[in-house]
């Protein structure tokens, strides 16, 4: 008998030994949530600054700039955005408070409320979205190694007037 341990005793680290533990599909999704979560620490003192609301606010108010007719349910807006309704609630109640958004009773439903964008917010997205847009792709090109940059680029649609190429990138 050997001492030396068997293949038996060797943890299986599957098809490559080149793949680590994490398939490529998850180690993927791993470096995109590290993305994001750069780019949403680069973006919360920006979107204070712009529009005086807070980061969870301001996906509110980008969700509903997406929609036809700029209003949704409360439980779509929350479905969407992955937020307890409770949180949601204070959330819209601030956003309410600054003039950004209204409630009201959904058609056909008292129960349900609908939320929808004011004048107020929809000149403050006119006037602070491309820079906050142009800070999302700082943030990419930031948050991004140079080969990968392109690949997380180009889920952003292109921009009018700005380059598609990855920008100069510092090692780090």
């Amino acid at each position: 008998m050997s001492d030396s341990p068997g293949p038996a005793d060797q943890p299986d680290r599957g098809p490559s030994d080149d793949e680590g533990l994490l398939p490529a599909e998850l180690r993927a999704w791993m470096r995109l949530l590290a993305a994001a979560g750069a780019i949403e620490q680069q973006l919360r003192s920006r979107v204070k600054d712009a529009m005086g609301v807070s980061h969870d606010e301001f996906l509110v108010l980008c969700l509903l700039a997406d929609q036809p007719g700029s209003s949704l349910r409360m439980t779509r807006i929350a479905e969407l955005l992955g937020r307890p309704k409770t949180r949601l609630t204070y959330q819209v109640a601030c956003l309410q408070h600054a003039g950004l958004v209204s409630r009201n009773s959904a058609c056909g439903d008292r129960r349900g409320i609908e939320v929808a964008l004011t004048d107020k917010a929809r000149r403050l997205l006119g006037e602070s979205s491309r820079p906050l847009a142009d800070a999302v792709s700082l943030a990419i090109s930031r948050t991004a190694c140079d080969q990968r940059y392109t690949q997380l680029h180009d889920l952003l649609p292109a921009a009018h007037g700005t380059a598609q190429t990855p920008p100069p990138h510092s090692a780090g």
